[in-house]
């Protein structure tokens, strides 16, 4: 199965150096069942970059709860066991109605060989991020806006940290 993974830099780089995989569980982003009704329109293209969106917004509610990370955002694109992949949990403990319907668990650590991509802000967006995590809805706003640069799973030791 295809997920999106919100994941720092840092837990890139410990995965690229075989120090540690991407740790497991935590919450992940796919196209669901539930997106796809959600988004009848849209094609199966238009389906995964809104669960990579939505993989985006987490990845920014992650670095918040890691001041030391470089301050990027980082989705990681995997390809996973079906079995390696549960039912959406919320955060808090609350509905997960209240969730985006991209919402997945993966519960199985991540290794390299399952990494297909990654999507990274650009050097620039760094600025915006942080005023975004204090709290600045503009720089919100505009981080809503960018585009997040593409790195095949071969580039990924070239990405601006």
């Amino acid at each position: 199965m295809r997920l999106y993974l919100p994941a720092t830099l840092d837990e890139l780089d410990d995965l690229l150096r075989d120090r540690a995989p991407l740790a497991a569980p935590r919450r992940a982003h796919a196209v669901t069942t539930a997106l796809v009704a959600l988004l009848p329109e849209e094609d199966e293209e238009g389906v995964e970059f809104a669960a990579q969106l939505m993989a985006a917004d987490d990845a920014l509610v992650l670095l918040a709860s890691r001041p030391d990370a470089p301050g990027l955002r980082l989705v990681v694109t995997v390809e996973v066991p079906d079995d390696a992949v549960g039912e959406a949990v919320a955060d808090d403990g609350g509905d997960v109605d209240d969730e985006p319907a991209t919402l997945v668990t993966l519960t199985a650590p991540v290794t390299r060989a399952e990494v297909v991509c990654a999507h990274v802000d650009e050097p620039e967006a760094r600025a915006e991020v942080a005023r975004a995590l204090d709290g600045d809805d503009a720089a919100l706003d505009a981080l809503a806006e960018r585009d997040l640069l593409w790195y095949d799973a071969t580039e990924l030791d070239r990405i601006p940290r």
